[in-house]
């Protein structure tokens, strides 16, 4: 026998279930029209083509030493002190690059920061003396570029890697001989340490004090004797010793 609390928990009437049909169709609609939605939103993203950003163009445009699309990207208001996203500046990137051209755009613009340095502390003129290349450097000097760089130098970048007309053409533009880096090293130091005979000479022969020593103590010679320059460690002994006999 069914009592008044068995009725009231009898299963829903057809009614009733066809209001919960309805609900659950509209239920699944909203879903399927949300996910179609959402399909339709990656499918555009995925079907739109890459567009590079200004600044990516502009970097890529020193890289390859592309004048006219750096002069097209700057004409655009784009920043000639812009810097990767390694944070090097465009003109100190011209100028590891090589990109001379470029370069002497970013020089000719009123707004470029001739001095500016990358996170190292490096800027145009060193990363120019560093790989040798001469007309970059004519080009900085020209517009009155810092020859005497405090801390390291230009001249001990050029002195490192050994490019005499480099090191010749500062020592020219009174770059300082015995410049002290931060660690007091001087471009004769370098110079030694990398066996470069010629550009010892090229230094002593323009004053370089091979007595100099750094905070550790070490001179140029010393410097041929550690990285084994034996062709170094003769040439300066032979003027230590002539010093020594005046």
């Amino acid at each position: 026998m069914m009592n008044d609390s068995t009725l009231t928990h009898a299963p829903h009437t057809a009614s009733t279930q066809a209001s919960v049909g309805s609900s659950i169709r509209r239920g699944v609609s909203r879903a399927a029209l949300a996910a179609t939605l959402a399909c339709a939103a990656l499918s555009s993203l995925i079907a739109a083509p890459a567009v590079a950003a200004p600044i990516d163009s502009l970097i890529k445009s020193v890289k390859f030493d592309d004048v006219d699309g750096v002069k097209k990207l700057l004409a655009k208001g784009m920043d000639p002190n812009s810097v990767d996203n390694q944070g090097m500046p465009l003109l100190v990137l011209a100028a590891r690059e090589k990109s001379d051209k470029v370069g002497a755009v970013l020089l000719a613009n009123p707004k470029t920061n001739i001095e500016i340095e990358d996170k190292a502390g490096e800027n145009a003129m060193m990363m120019a003396a560093l790989n040798g290349d001469l007309d970059f450097v004519k080009q900085l000097i020209a517009k009155d570029a810092e020859v005497n760089k405090k801390g390291w130098a230009p001249l001990h970048y050029a002195a490192a890697n050994g490019h005499d007309d480099v090191v010749k053409l500062l020592l020219d533009h009174s770059a300082y001989v015995d410049a002290g880096s931060p660690n007091g090293t001087t471009p004769l130091m370098m110079a030694a340490r990398g066996g470069h005979v010629s550009t010892v000479k090229l230094l002593l022969d323009n004053g370089a004090d091979l007595t100099v020593k750094n905070q550790i103590g070490m001179t140029a010679l010393d410097f041929a004797k550690t990285y084994k320059e034996p062709d170094v460690v003769e040439g300066l002994s032979a003027r230590l010793q002539q010093m020594q006999q005046k």
